[in-house]
């Protein structure tokens, strides 16, 4: 009996690690490191809840962690100055290998507009993750049915017509209206734009309501009031038309030479390790070939747009540069 008590721990304590190393191959590695990083990676978001950048964010942690790729990465959210106020932060962090930044073209131009002393260039690239075309928008009782009529009202009187988006001055829903002025011969100067900085979440309600003749944003945040009915898509800013709006024709197809896509990406603060850095890339690289994310894609409209490493640093140098340029022009910036 004694001897059947003495192996009694030891039986239990090698069933107890069996357990373990079956949890453990189940699992699978962590990406890069050889270890699960359990709940201490997060993701910041400079914006408000209900935004694209949060909702990219919120949507990839939890397809990270229904796969298996990550066990648990936190989305907190830190809105301010269009997302400046998230970028500071980031920077500040330097070091933090466990901490990114969701941003996009916004964060660009709200730096560009607010002066801040820090820029996209101050982080650490990790991944660009999505597009997503623009689209001109208006309630269901609009009276203009197609972009042609809407385009001739606001040349006639640019102060009479009223354009919102969901991004603050320099954001992606800024920019968008600008251009599509300037490519319609208004001066982008005399446009009356109205910010809701927040994503759909602000600008939907005014648009449903009538306030604005025109919302121009990113529609993967309005499909479903679209879809819906509720709003009436007249056009697309893409190349091409878009796979969630088949029947919508682009502003190229109705003789407007404007095309504009948003896009949203991934960065970490400066300094931080390569292992980290690596941890990321390889973690967002696991969640781009998941099923699950290609069909998240599908949902909201999104295109993949995926790219790392210098490819990602250069392309985010370079629509640093033309953003800057586009807004010093409209002194803006």
């Amino acid at each position: 009996m004694e001897g059947t008590a003495a192996r009694r721990p030891r039986v239990l304590l090698a069933v107890w690690a069996a357990l373990v190393l079956a949890a453990a191959v189940a699992c699978g590695p962590w990406p890069g490191t050889g270890a699960r990083p359990g709940a201490d990676l997060r993701i910041m978001v400079p914006n408000i809840p209900g935004g694209g950048y949060d909702t990219t964010a919120r949507t990839a942690a939890k397809v990270m962690k229904d796969t298996g790729i990550a066990p648990d990465v936190q989305v907190f959210n830190l809105p301010g100055a269009g997302g400046v106020v998230g970028l500071q932060r980031i920077v500040n962090e330097r070091g933090n290998g466990r901490l990114a930044l969701q941003m996009g073209l916004g964060v660009l131009g709200a730096s560009s507009v607010s002066g801040a002393r820090v820029t996209v260039a101050h982080t650490t690239p990790i991944a660009r993750l999505v597009e997503e075309p623009g689209a001109v928008v208006v309630p269901r009782d609009s009276p203009y049915r197609t972009i042609g009529e809407l385009v001739a009202a606001w040349r006639r009187d640019p102060a009479r017509v009223t354009v919102g988006g969901g991004s603050s001055p320099g954001g992606p829903d800024h920019l968008m209206s600008m251009k599509l002025a300037e490519a319609v011969g208004i001066d982008p100067r005399r446009v009356r734009y109205k910010s809701y900085d927040g994503g759909g979440g602000e600008l939907l309600p005014v648009l449903l309501d009538g306030r604005l003749a025109f919302g121009a944003s990113g529609f993967g945040e309005l499909l479903g009031q679209i879809r819906a009915g509720q709003l009436r898509v007249l056009a697309v800013t893409s190349d091409r038309p878009a796979p969630a709006l088949a029947d919508v024709p682009t502003l190229k197809s109705q003789g407007i030479d404007l095309v504009f896509t948003n896009w949203r990406g991934i960065v970490a603060p400066p300094g931080i390790s390569a292992d980290d850095k690596r941890t990321w890339i390889e973690a967002l690289t696991a969640l781009r070939r998941t099923r699950e994310w290609k069909a998240e894609l599908a949902k909201h409209g999104w295109i993949d747009a995926f790219a790392t490493g210098e490819e990602y640093a250069a392309f985010l140098d370079a629509q640093s540069r033309t953003v800057a340029r586009f807004l010093a022009g409209l002194g803006a910036a």
